[in-house]
């Protein structure tokens, strides 16, 4: 199935959090925006997609914000999603150029 507005879907994180995701903007090859939410805490990811000579450069932009008890998890996973979603992204990356060279 192509990738439409609102699909949703569930993640299962690296520690185990399983957040309800939605796309919330999609414009084919230019953005992509997803919202999860898990309990009190919830996070928004955009990518901004610029096309490039070699391939495109990926811009991440994301928020992560929490309600009640949930606010000091928000905060400690907003210091931490940097580095994970740029691990990701590296990925990503990496099995993109794999399929180029096919």
């Amino acid at each position: 199935m192509e990738p439409h507005l609102g699909q949703a879907w569930r993640e299962t994180t690296a520690v185990g959090v399983r957040p309800h995701m939605e796309t919330i903007e999609l414009t084919p090859f230019r953005v992509w925006t997803e919202r999860g939410s898990w309990r009190g805490v919830s996070a928004t990811l955009a990518l901004h997609f610029t096309d490039r000579a070699a391939g495109c450069r990926v811009r991440a932009e994301g928020e992560v914000t929490g309600r009640g008890v949930w606010v000091v998890a928000s905060t400690a996973a907003g210091l931490l999603a940097g580095k994970a979603i740029a691990a990701d992204l590296r990925k990503a990356g990496r099995i993109l150029a794999s399929r180029a060279k096919q």
